[in-house]
């Protein structure tokens, strides 16, 4: 027996994996300064940085976008061509500002602003869960829910016992829930639904595979539930304890929803069919397409809305881009509510120059988030955009959840997207987008209830050598948080 040479098949084994790793990363043609900062990776540390990428890194889900193009383009021709037929011939009249954003979104694809018959924002959890209860005991046709969090809670039982009462209505129930965000959720949790004939399908499942160790991306961190066709709601609040006070009393966390009412909510409905066909079979007959996008009553009037949802199947991220242009056409101010605030490069330097501009640029972000890893992250950046002149604040606790931005009289949002890669360019994730001044002034006046709340970011303790190091680590991960 001769002795292995140990030494020559460790140096053999790195130079092979450097050489394919690297060829692997170059021909995915990403940015120049994310495919050095992964070489560089691999080459210093091979196993923690291999295993790391299998997990979270940026490989393009070739397998899955196609499964989901190829579910979207069954679904293409019943859905939009059901919709452009009862699309309503007036269309909103919108200043010149909110016009030439309108048509950033439109130009990615997110159809024109449609009128909404009636909006109303749900300012915390509560209110959230009593709009969503409602909503569910009035529909007579159908309800269909997509979530990322679904508990077996309290919370997540009794809205699972509603759609049970739905069910035994005759309503139609069908329930869409992420793999990683629903995952304590089991067949036995659901199975008053399913034995009523209610759906329940899983986003994504994870399997034992080794394409399954690529389990934190292509996930849905949407929360959107729509019924009857007419009516939506959609924003930050997952269904479970945490999310209002009559689950988690006063540690309930601050977060805020909008329920929908007319056209808008067509958009809402294309986007859970996608995600259902995605996840199995869908028949979409003509009939089908005529309940679940009922003919609009506004006759032409309302209030000025428009859909702008992404996902890791759009390279164009269309959230961002809408983002970026808002940010980067605002005059007078930009006001930020975000769980996570973990901005890539062109919507830091986006903020910074609207500030160079005179802007008034504002951020809340929760003082403790529900990751550590995430808020030492967000800290580097909180501190960098202060030292820029930006205000940043603290919230709570409790833990801030709420997803909103008020860009000057012109647009204001409520989604279900935090300000980071992994929302704009990881998760399927939607937001509304809304023109009117009403709307608009009723979230700046929130926003100014919260800033009122909170402290000044630079009031915070001075954190020590140690804390500083672990900041700058965790900002290394942001890409994927």
């Amino acid at each position: 027996m001769f002795p292995l040479p140990w030494f020559e098949i460790f140096v053999g084994s790195y130079v092979v994996w450097v050489v394919v790793a690297c060829a692997s990363l170059m021909m995915s043609r990403r940015a120049p300064a994310s495919t050095l900062a992964w070489m560089f990776a691999f080459i210093a540390l091979p196993v923690v940085s291999g295993l790391y990428y299998l997990v979270f890194g940026p490989r393009r889900l070739h397998r899955r976008r196609i499964r989901y193009g190829r579910a979207r383009g069954r679904l293409a021709g019943g859905t939009s061509g059901h919709m452009r037929k009862l699309e309503m011939p007036n269309r909103p009249q919108l200043t010149p500002d909110a016009s030439a954003l309108a048509a950033v979104a439109r130009r990615l694809g997110q159809g024109e602003p449609t009128f909404a018959s009636a909006v109303q924002v749900l300012d915390d959890g509560d209110a959230t869960m009593h709009a969503l209860a409602d909503a569910i005991g009035a529909a007579t046709h159908h309800v269909h829910m997509e979530y990322y969090i679904w508990e077996p809670d309290s919370i997540g039982t009794r809205f699972r016992d509603l759609l049970v009462d739905a069910r035994q209505r005759g309503v139609e129930v069908r329930v869409l829930v992420d793999a990683v965000g629903s995952g304590a959720l089991n067949a036995r949790f659901w199975e008053p639904l399913t034995s009523a004939g209610g759906e329940v399908r899983t986003f994504n499942r994870l399997h034992l595979s080794f394409a399954g160790l690529h389990f934190a991306n292509f996930r849905t961190h949407r929360k959107i539930a729509i019924c009857d066709g007419n009516v939506g709601l959609l924003g930050g609040v997952n269904l479970h304890e945490p999310a209002c006070q009559t689950g988690a009393g006063l540690a309930a966390w601050r977060d805020a929803h909008v329920r929908i009412d007319g056209e808008p909510v067509w958009r809402l409905q294309q986007l859970f069919l996608e995600n259902w066909a995605y996840c199995g079979s869908f028949d979409a007959t003509e009939d089908k397409m005529a309940r679940y996008f009922p003919l609009s009553m506004q006759e032409g009037k309302g209030l000025p809305t428009q859909i702008v949802a992404s996902g890791p199947d759009d390279d164009n991220a269309p959230l961002h881009a809408f983002l970026l242009a808002a940010m980067s056409t605002a005059r007078t101010r930009i006001w930020i509510e975000t769980p996570y605030l973990i901005p890539d490069e062109p919507l830091e330097t986006a903020m910074r120059i609207a500030e160079l501009r005179g802007v008034d640029v504002h951020v809340i972000v929760p003082k403790e988030g529900d990751s550590k890893l995430v808020t030492a992250a967000s800290h580097t950046y909180c501190e960098s955009l202060r030292k820029a002149g930006i205000k940043i604040f603290e919230y709570g606790p409790p833990m801030l959840h709420a997803k909103t931005v008020v860009v000057d009289s012109t647009v204001a949002l409520i989604g279900t997207a935090n300000m980071d890669n992994r929302s704009f360019r990881l998760n399927f994730e939607v937001a509304a987008a809304f023109y009117d001044e009403e709307v608009i002034g009723h979230l700046a006046r929130r926003f100014g209830t919260d800033r009122e709340a909170s402290n000044p970011f630079s009031a915070r303790r001075r954190p020590d050598k140690l804390q500083l190091f672990l900041e700058s680590v965790a900002r290394l991960t942001s890409p994927v948080l």
